[in-house]
């Protein structure tokens, strides 16, 4: 039982992230508190639901780094439209059309994967380059800084505010409630839907699902519209926290995310992803950004220590593998 656990990537992940939070916590005292709880999760909020997309892809047999550009295209046309419109109505509003913009450029996405069978990385790559192009050229390049006040309403909001011993103020913005409906509809798609199997089916093979009667091109144009809409959310809420559209922002983040995802188990190959690992693997992100600042680190250290991170959660599993293999011949 043991042996098992112990080759099982969350388990690992999970060890790492506990070590971690005692080796920080006994370096600064002020690291177990409610103070850096609550800003854990707020940072974790984006993050978060970038991977759970991220994560659909991989388990697809796919990969998308295309997710950020959705995400800046979608925050800052919206926000651009609400402002130009004078609108300034409540953020269901923003939410909806900046999730419809990120639909529209997922299906872009769609319809090159699952209609012509292009490789899913080239694809991506090639949108993420004209997505952001056409932003900057045609869109606006200018920083947004009176963004409607639905949105600055919305990042006023907390689900949770105190105030410690010391007098430090905390508190957890709406906004992880968001990242909280996104990982329960996820799981259910996946755990419960013939969808969700469909999507496990074609990272395993393409041509097997396809046999059994898969519909693979549906089921393609479902994951590149569902990565759509959590980026288009996902940049909304992005701006909104942050109280100024940027368009800019966010683009830079794949490398983290795709890590967070691949620490957390999904395989490059396809066929396995779990959202438990996913989240485990987006907090030890979380905190080694966080952790390496509040130690003092610099923060270019922070992309060393990503990128050993991610040979790490491919290089491991892969020599399992092996070693398995190795045994059951």
């Amino acid at each position: 039982m043991l042996g098992k656990l112990l080759q099982r990537n969350e388990f690992l992940v999970g060890l790492v992230v506990v070590g971690f939070c005692l080796v920080t916590g006994l370096t600064s005292e002020r690291f177990f508190s409610l103070v850096t709880l609550f800003d854990l999760l707020r940072n974790a909020t984006v993050i978060g639901i970038f991977a759970i997309g991220v994560m659909l892809v991989l388990i697809s047999g796919g990969i998308d780094v295309s997710f950020t550009a959705l995400a800046a295209f979608s925050m800052y046309a919206t926000t651009s439209i609400l402002v130009a419109w004078g609108v300034d109505g409540h953020f269901v509003l923003a939410l909806l059309i900046a999730a419809a913009f990120g639909l529209a450029l997922g299906m872009v996405n769609a319809f090159f994967i699952g209609l012509f069978g292009l490789p899913t990385l080239i694809v991506t790559l090639g949108t993420l380059s004209a997505f952001r192009g056409f932003l900057l050229t045609f869109v606006g390049n200018e920083l947004i800084t009176s963004v409607p006040g639905g949105m600055r309403d919305f990042s006023r909001a907390n689900l949770f505010t105190g105030t410690t011993a010391d007098g430090y103020f905390f508190s957890l913005p709406l906004a992880f409630l968001a990242l909280v409906i996104v990982v329960l509809v996820t799981w259910f798609i996946l755990n419960r839907t013939m969808l969700g199997r469909s999507i496990y089916a074609i990272g395993g093979s393409p041509e097997a699902a396809a046999r059994i009667g898969v519909n693979v091109r549906a089921t393609q144009f479902f994951i590149y519209g569902y990565v759509g809409v959590l980026s288009g959310i996902a940049g909304i809420i992005h701006a909104s926290m942050a109280r100024v559209a940027n368009p800019f922002d966010l683009v830079g983040l794949e490398l983290s995310v795709i890590a967070a995802v691949v620490l957390g188990g999904a395989r490059l190959t396809g066929g396995y992803g779990t959202i438990t690992g996913t989240l485990l693997g987006v907090a030890l992100i979380v905190l080694v950004n966080n952790s390496l600042i509040l130690l003092g680190v610099p923060s270019t250290w922070q992309s060393v220590v990503i990128g050993l991170l991610i040979l790490l959660g491919t290089g491991v599993p892969a020599y399992q593998a092996r070693r398995t293999a190795r045994h059951t011949v």
